[in-house]
């Protein structure tokens, strides 16, 4: 009987054809239907069904309270109303008025979104079904749930039940094997918490019989004796008929369906595995059930491999299996998949805190570098496996000794991990790994800062061991206080809680009145080391400011300021200038009562600074011989204003004249030493963007006095591109890129056309060396390679430089500062230079073409002509298959690619990039002798690689016109020969249904409309063709049975007559027909290799 409905589920939804016949004289179904008329029965209710399905499960209990009365009332009717409902869950219809009298009958078939649908209500994310998944899992609960204590134990529900869903789950079409498994694990985590329960109700009566037995004769109650008796064997039996429904479970789903081949099956059953030891490891977590976990370790699919079960109860019995897949879990830490790496260390983890000794010192340091992935997830998790390795028990002993104790001994321990390991050079990824499980020890700032301070020689720190706490410091500031991950790693939390600001909040608070009184004392202590003054002046940057004038505090911020004016006097580092420069524009906030100090304190360094600037320059300008010293004096003088310009204005202090002269004097005469020229630009630079952000309602004359200026910058600018020092030239290209952008067209947007006379475009000349220092700085193979004596730090410095080049070039292209052809020069590099740059080239191929996408089509074009004009001019007219040609040609081809699949879009820009490739391959004659005809004629063969975008009617225009320059552009005698390109770009022209072959319009009709599955029947079955012809698929399962080559098959098949091929071939409804069917949706290519040897059969599409 099961049987039958699973079979009739089974055809509805993975056969397409119709109904054979139906069973109508079943002796059950006549039992069901006793006193009414075969033709005036009434459809059996499905109000479970419709509730379910309409309504989500939303309400449980009630459907399911329901459904039972009726069970009660009728078995047979109420289970066949829960068949009805898994049969629909998997995605029938269910259009039938009974399940019944549709056991051999075809019910309407799949599914949610038309008959040829493979989609079914567990795997749809529409907005209907989201939650349909959870309310499936939830109704199997709820429904074991309510028919523990009775009708569990009728011997009728449930083992029909399982029995359905075990001939479900070994169906080959995955939506009943998918619902049908989820459905029986499901049912089997039920019963698992129902054995539970029974488990421990028999034990408590087994105790209460024990202790009644203990008793005197004389207070010993037999009858009471007799109830526990009798209520242990009735919970024994009920216990044995629970195991066996998981037993069969087990073995009939779960066995097979564990090693199914749909992920997301493995992982079901593997998932609630875990659930089923967890809550009942007496029975699960023994050797029989754990080998499946051990073999679903190698799963390749993240998916299988991840959901495993945690250690619970009695997990030291299982030491010896754990032991025995300890390499495969360690070595699962590094999966492809950062998930499937997570899981991995939370259960090392677990194994760690309950069988330490399992897990040996080259397992534990395998897991130690995780802590610096870029996944943050996956960091954390190994920071946790680190932090419980190594800190954890050691922290707890020393915070025995006292809170400062404890403290210096986790600092001491977290620095020789960090430092004596040598994984990584930044302790901020290290911090951010370890927040999640050691924040308290990493917040504590104030012994930080004492730990820095102290001056014991026996308690004292390394020089690098104090780098490393400084860094430490500042990362557990920022992690506490901004809540992101460092640099790279990712993903991030973008948006926190109420809570989550509000603990935040009081951190700042927390760690701004520990450090106010001591960052002065620190920077005092370091100021003469540079690395660690560059991160101390970071932490105002985490600092709740207000609380230097609310906590009367303002002498720490005197203290402050005079040791940021020391620091800046003191050195001249580009990292420590920035960091004072930063923090001084943190303080100088208008809105804290504090700004008239920090004000004053900046103006007097300003003053200080542009006093011994206006001197030296005075002295440099006139001076006929510059000494090193003064040199040296005044390049450290300008580095520190041209950094301080960036963060304030310094327009008040009247700069721009005196840069503007002493540039003026590095490029007339060359005297000017590079690291005087270099900040001298900046400064200039600095100073006229200053001036653009305070000029609201300026004058027209203030307007031209700034774009003169302008002008008179980028003129000078242009000079220093020809200077025979690279890093002026670098600068100068740097400051001109950024200064045309911000100039360009875009600067007038936004209602601000007051701005149109500040508009500058670059001279033909400029664009010239610009487009020619990129190609001697950035795309050049010396530059790239470096000297054998560069370091690999060194080369990496340098290609980080480049890139930026590289951006700034590509920038003036998309703020359509330089025109879109300029783009050649950068385009036809994206192949080389792939490794270095592809990633910006990409970007940038992609911006423009959303700016002008016929522009830019264009602009491929010219790279690819300059390509083959360079080729030709370096090795001569040759075959197209030499080495430059088909890197040439690979670089077409990827082009080729970012047309993508939308036809109609690039059109007319594809339309006109051939016509221009076909002139421009006809433009220059042969030259004399020469065997490869005109010049740029392999040009052809690049077109041909974007000829499969083009649209059916472009292709047969475009051979038009192939044919009529070929006349007009070659002689006669030119026009005879078949030269390799023409015929290479002619072929990709020709469609199939142009070569000749059975694929005309006569021999194979192209449908316009999909037809609907009655008449892909009918044609399937032969209906329909033309007399004298048979089936094409009828030929070929010849020869798929046959097992012969297939041309002498199908040679062979021509020659049998249709009768013949009847007993050979059982045709009819068998399983031959889909198999053909598929084959030749999956392999188009065989349609011409058949028509090509069958000439006298017709072709069937």
């Amino acid at each position: 009987y099961l049987f039958r409905i699973v079979y009739s589920a089974h055809r509805d939804l993975g056969s397409s054809e119709d109904g054979a016949g139906s069973d109508s004289g079943s002796d059950f179904e006549d039992s069901l239907w006793k006193g009414s008329k075969r033709g005036a029965r009434t459809p059996l209710s499905c109000s479970l069904v419709c509730s379910l399905l309409v309504h989500f499960l939303c309400a449980n209990l009630s459907v399911v309270d329901d459904w039972l009365e009726s069970y009660k009332q009728n078995k047979e009717t109420g289970f066949l109303e829960l068949i009805n409902f898994f049969i629909r869950s998997c995605g029938c219809k269910g259009e039938s008025p009974c399940i019944l009298r549709s056991l051999t009958e075809s019910c309407t078939p799949l599914c949610l979104r038309g008959p040829d649908s493979a989609e079914y209500p567990l795997i749809l994310t529409t907005r209907p079904w989201r939650k349909f998944r959870a309310g499936f899992c939830e109704l199997v609960a709820v429904l074991v749930q309510r028919c523990q204590y009775s009708i569990m134990y009728d011997e009728y529900l449930l083992d029909n039940l399982i029995s359905l869903l075990t001939g479900l789950s070994d169906s080959q079409v995955r939506a009943f094997r998918h619902t049908s498994t989820l459905a029986a694990m499901k049912l089997m985590t039920a019963l698992v918490r129902v054995a539970v329960g029974v488990s421990l109700h028999k034990d408590n009566s087994q105790r209460q019989y024990e202790a009644e037995r203990s008793k005197g004769p004389s207070r010993r109650a037999t009858d009471k004796l007799e109830a526990l008796l009798e209520k242990r064997r009735q919970l024994q039996e009920q216990q044995d008929e629970i195991e066996n429904m998981m037993n069969a479970i087990f073995k009939g789903v779960f066995v097979h369906r564990y090693r199914d081949m749909v992920p997301e099956i493995r992982a079901i059953c593997i998932e609630e595995m875990g659930n089923w030891m967890q809550n009942y490891s007496v029975s699960f977590l023994t050797d029989g059930y754990l080998k499946y976990i051990g073999w679903t370790l190698h799963d390749k699919v993240g998916a299988g491999a991840w959901e495993r079960p945690w250690p619970g109860r009695g997990v030291d019995n299982s030491v010896e299996w754990w032991r025995s897949r300890e390499g495969r879990m360690v070595a699962m830490v590094l999966d492809k998949e950062p998930d499937v790496g997570v899981e991995a260390i939370k259960l090392l983890t677990l194994i760690l805190q309950n069988m330490e000794e399992m897990l040996t010192d080259e397992d534990c340091e395998a897991v130690y570098p995780v802590v610096y992935a870029s996944n943050r997830a996956l960091a954390a998790a190994a920071g946790e496996f680190l932090y419980r390795k190594q800190f954890d028990v050691e922290w707890e002993a020393g915070r025995e000794k006292g809170r400062r104790e404890g403290s210096r001994h986790f600092f001491r321990l977290l620095l020789a991990f960090f430092i004596e390991s040598e994984l990584h050079e930044h302790a901020a990824y290290l911090v951010d790994s370890l927040w999640d499980c050691a924040a308290t020890q990493l917040k504590d700032w104030e012994g930080l800062a004492h730990l820095l301070l102290e001056e014991s020689p026996k308690e004292g720190w390394g020089d690098q061991e104090e780098n490393a706490l400084i860094e430490v410091l500042v990362s557990s500031m920022r992690q506490a206080t901004e809540g992101k991950p460092p640099v790279g790693r990712g993903p991030g939390k973008k948006v926190f809680s109420a809570r989550e600001r509000k603990t935040q909040e009081d951190d700042r608070e927390k760690l701004t009145h520990y450090l106010i009184p001591l960052l002065p004392q620190l920077l005092a202590k370091f100021s003469a080391d540079a690395e660690k003054v560059a991160l101390l002046l970071q932490a105002p940057r985490y600092f709740k400011l207000s609380l230097y004038s609310s906590g009367r505090l303002e002498k720490y911020l005197e203290q402050l300021l005079a040791q940021v004016r020391e620091v800046v006097e003191k050195h001249t580092g580009q990292e420590v200038l920035e960091a004072a420069a930063r923090a001084l524009y943190v303080l100088c906030n208008p809105e804290f009562t504090f700004y008239s100090r920090v004000d004053f304190a900046r103006s007097h360094l300003v003053d200080m600074l542009a006093d011994k600037f206006q001197q030296d320059v005075a002295e440099l300008l006139q001076a006929s011989y510059l000494d090193e010293e003064e040199v040296y004096s005044m390049a450290a003088t300008l580095k520190r204003i041209s950094i301080f310009h960036n963060a304030h204005d310094l327009t008040p202090w009247q700069l721009w004249e005196p840069c503007f002269q002493l540039l003026q004097r590095a490029v007339d005469t060359g005297e000017i030493p590079k690291q005087v020229v270099v900040p001298t630009m900046t400064c200039l630079h600095f100073s006229i963007l200053w001036e653009l952000a305070h000029i609201t309602g300026a004058s027209p004359k203030q307007l031209l006095d700034l774009r003169r200026k302008v002008a008179s910058f980028c003129s000078l600018c242009q000079s220093c591109l020809s200077d025979v020092d690279a890093g002026v030239q670098e600068q100068a290209f740097v400051l001109l890129s950024d200064l045309l952008v911000v100039f360009s067209p875009q600067l007038v947007r936004g209602g601000r056309e007051a701005l149109q006379l500040l508009i500058y475009e670059p001279e033909v000349a400029l664009q010239s060396q610009l487009a020619g220092f990129l190609m001697d700085h950035v795309f050049n193979h010396t530059e790239l390679l470096g000297s054998d004596d560069e370091d690999t730090e060194g080369k990496i410095h340098r290609l980080h430089q480049r890139r930026n080049l590289l951006a700034g070039f590509c920038k003036l292209i998309i703020y359509d500062v330089l025109e879109l052809s300029a783009a050649s020069d950068v385009f036809k590099h994206y192949a080389k230079f792939y490794k270095d740059y592809g990633d910006i080239i990409k970007e940038t191929l992609s911006r423009t073409r959303q700016i002008d996408r016929d522009e830019w089509a264009r602009t491929i074009l010219l790279s690819l002509q300059q390509l083959l004009t360079e080729m030709l001019l370096q090795h001569g007219p040759g075959p197209g298959s030499s080495k430059a040609f088909l890197e040439i040609r690979d670089l077409a081809r990827r082009f080729s690619l970012l047309f993508g699949p939308r036809r109609l879009h690039n059109r007319q820009a594809l339309f006109d990039m051939h016509k221009a490739g076909i002139k421009f391959a006809f433009q220059e004659p042969a030259p004399s002798g020469s065997e490869f005809g005109p010049l740029n004629l392999p040009f052809l063969e690049l077109l041909s690689e974007f000829s499969p975008r083009l649209l059916r009617p472009d292709k047969k225009v475009l051979l038009a016109y192939l044919g009529k320059t070929c006349q007009a552009r070659l002689s006669p005698q030119d026009q005879a020969k078949r030269w390799p390109p023409i015929l290479t770009y002619r072929r990709s022209l020709i469609s199939l249904d142009d070569m000749g072959l059975d694929t005309s319009q006569d021999a194979m009709p192209r449908p316009q409309r999909r037809p609907d599955s009655a008449a892909k029947k009918r044609r399937l079955d032969g209906e329909g063709q033309m007399p004298h012809s048979r089936p094409v698929w009828e030929i070929v399962g010849v020869a798929l049975l046959a097992g012969t080559p297939l041309s002498a098959r199908l040679k062979a098949g021509c020659q049998l007559a249709p009768e013949t091929l009847s007993q050979t071939v059982p045709l009819g409804t068998g399983p031959l027909r889909p198999r053909i069917t598929a084959a030749f949706r999956v392999l188009p290519s065989l349609r011409n290799r058949i028509s090509a040897i069958l000439s006298r059969t017709t072709w069937v599409q």
